[in-house]
């Protein structure tokens, strides 16, 4: 008769640990200081703040008119705007607000208070980007320039010793190679406003090598043929790089990577938008990261807010589109003389 044996004790599972949340940059560090105390020396813009009928977006626009960034113009519903104000503490009588009943003729009316040149910036409040975004490359009515928009994260990473910007991630989905130039452009040309001379594009893919399988390490490489011949200027760009080679000087030196950029990137440019939006949400809610926003492209900079945004980021990103904006009018008056 066979020994009957006991089963296996399995112990009783324990309780996981609650995800702490990301602790965020150090305390004594604060890479969006040098763009804020930049950005205050200027005098502050006339920004159109289109359908600000939240929490978020009101106080938002009130914290960069009251840190000396923008003159806020308040595009939205006058009626919701005051109830708003009052239960915020907020004294709207301190703003001009331009009555629309609704986030689409508010997005229409910011658009032509630009053309007007009553305001030199755009920040979304609480409409979707799509609307906004509609108004502005509207063929007739809206702010289009020769370039396609793109959206930059301008991201406080706690792991890496620099900003870095992340591209695209909010605007065009599956660029071709011509989008990628236009995004290639943009995020240099905001590199260079924001005082990084020379910046380095890390141009990524899942591979490190061209692979005629793989359309975007073909697209990097065009790129980087395209900057040799001048079609992309101010910076210095390399790919296609993994994002390990890209980031890391020991990865890189491990395969065999002679590069200026891998190791030490300013600027990311993703294959497409879900890359670039994935990786700034992973850096944020997984790394603590701060993250900054921005389109570029028209014929003003457009301030993206999130609901999600500490009111550092949305300081920073007021403070960017303020040190674009000088840096546009600077050449513009160059070109003149």
């Amino acid at each position: 008769m066979p020994t009957s044996m006991n089963p296996p004790t399995v112990p009783a599972p324990s309780t996981p640990p609650s995800a702490a949340a990301p602790a965020g940059p150090p305390p004594d560090r604060d890479l969006f200081a040098p763009l804020m105390a930049a950005a205050r020396r200027l005098p502050p813009l006339p920004a159109a703040v289109v359908h600000p009928c939240s929490e978020a977006a009101l106080q938002a626009a009130h914290e960069a008119a009251l840190d000396g960034l923008i003159v806020p113009i308040l595009v939205g519903p006058a009626g919701r705007l005051r109830v708003l104000a009052a239960s915020l503490g907020i004294d709207l009588s301190a703003y001009r607000v331009v009555d629309m009943p609704h986030s689409h003729a508010a997005a229409a009316a910011a658009v032509a208070l630009v053309r007007a040149g009553e305001a030199e910036l755009l920040m979304k409040g609480s409409l979707h980007t799509d609307e906004l975004l509609a108004a502005v490359v509207d063929r007739e009515f809206g702010l289009r320039t020769e370039r396609r928009l793109s959206h930059v994260f301008l991201m406080d990473v706690p792991a890496y010793p620099k900003l870095l910007m992340i591209t695209d991630g909010a605007i065009n989905i599956v660029p071709d190679l011509e989008t990628k130039r236009d995004i290639c452009q943009n995020a240099i040309d905001l590199a260079r406003a924001i005082g990084l001379s020379r910046p380095k594009v890390a141009i990524l893919a899942a591979v490190e090598t061209v692979n005629p399988k793989m359309p975007s390490t073909i697209d990097a490489a065009a790129l980087c043929k395209m900057a040799d011949r001048d079609q992309i200027t101010g910076g210095v760009l390399d790919g296609p790089l993994a994002m390990d080679n890209a980031i890391s000087v020991e990865a890189a030196r491990v395969k065999g990577i002679r590069s200026e950029v891998a190791g030490d990137p300013d600027i990311l440019l993703m294959p497409d938008l879900e890359a670039g939006n994935i990786l700034a949400k992973q850096l944020t809610f997984m790394a603590g990261a701060d993250a900054a926003g921005v389109v570029i492209g028209a014929r003003v900079p457009i301030v993206l807010t999130s609901r999600a945004d500490t009111v550092r980021a949305r300081l920073a990103s007021c403070a960017v589109a303020v040190l674009l904006a000088e840096a546009r009018r600077t050449a513009a008056a160059r070109a003149i003389a």
